[in-house]
């Protein structure tokens, strides 16, 4: 059966449909297993293919742009990270059946974070601040800028305080604190160093773990060239207290880095529950604890 829909505009994918594709396009794997992956993604549709691949299809507009970008740039960053991430081993293209251009990956192994409540916490912290700094070292020449390359913008203050209040009437959140959280970080200096590479969406869906180490990083649709700040998520997400310590340590944030990337935690786990209450909640239930975390380490350091 069809994916279930998160969005309206989503185009219906299943298994025949993937099968088909890659019998039409890539006859040399059409007698591969094709077996749908339950993931908390909201873009993509995954798919494992026999034992060694998956495809991945974009379920919407706004993520088929993103495909041709990951083609170009994993292949180039790959081998500089020391986590694993998506190898693309071919592009598929829309059909009559299919709107959007599509991927053959290599198969990571690992259980999302979302699912893996036995994982080490001071080893993903140090493994994820590691990870982030080699990301940002890496040569940003013709890099693409990143969406959410000013994650916390004096532009976006209207619609924030506006889905605080929502939540805050709905008796979600508390109204106070999280505009407390949202002013501090618009109060910090903005980024002034060059655009480094981000991911752009370390949610603990898009963090794999092995025998409870962090071992993989996926979905890059969001990568591109910005301020840092945007991928201090996980300290709020994820991390208790201390590890959040040694993620910072690792990922050598500076004080404003850090405040910005709370206030877009805070932002960022908004719209999730804004949006995704309903549809995924697992989604949901990562921005909730992203608004009571960012709360709880602003106030400890008032």
């Amino acid at each position: 059966m069809p994916t279930p829909k998160m969005h309206p505009d989503e185009a219906d994918v299943d298994p025949p449909l993937v099968a088909r594709l890659l019998a039409t396009q890539f006859p040399q794997w059409a007698d591969l297993p094709v077996v749908k992956v339950a993931s908390d993604g909201t873009d993509n549709a995954m798919y494992r293919l026999g034992d060694d691949m998956s495809v991945r299809l974009p379920r919407v507009p706004g993520a088929a742009e993103m495909v041709g970008k990951e083609q170009r740039w994993l292949p180039k960053l790959a081998p500089l990270l020391p986590l694993a991430v998506p190898v693309p081993l071919a592009a598929g293209m829309p059909d009559d059946q299919y709107p959007y251009p599509w991927s053959v990956y290599r198969w990571l192994v690992g259980t999302d974070l979302t699912h893996d409540a036995g994982v080490d916490g001071e080893d993903v912290a140090v493994g994820l601040g590691r990870f982030l700094t080699a990301l940002q070292r890496i040569d940003t020449t013709d890099g693409p800028l990143s969406v959410r390359a000013t994650p916390v913008d004096p532009r976006d203050d209207e619609a924030v305080r506006s889905t605080i209040g929502s939540l805050a009437a709905a008796g979600v959140i508390d109204l106070e604190p999280a505009i407390a959280v949202w002013e501090a970080a618009l109060a910090a200096p903005a980024w002034g160093g060059s655009p480094v590479w981000t991911h752009g969406d370390l949610f603990p869906s898009n963090l794999l773990a092995t025998n409870g180490l962090l071992t993989g990083v996926i979905d890059f649709g969001l990568l591109g060239l910005g301020d840092p700040a945007c991928d201090m998520l996980p300290a709020w997400t994820l991390l208790a207290t201390g590890t959040r310590d040694l993620f910072r340590a690792e990922s050598g944030a500076d004080d404003a880095t850090w405040m910005r990337g709370r206030g877009w935690a805070l932002s960022a786990g908004l719209g999730a529950v804004r949006v995704y209450r309903v549809s995924n909640p697992a989604l949901a239930a990562a921005g909730q604890r992203a608004i009571a975390e960012t709360i709880a380490d602003y106030q400890r350091k008032c």
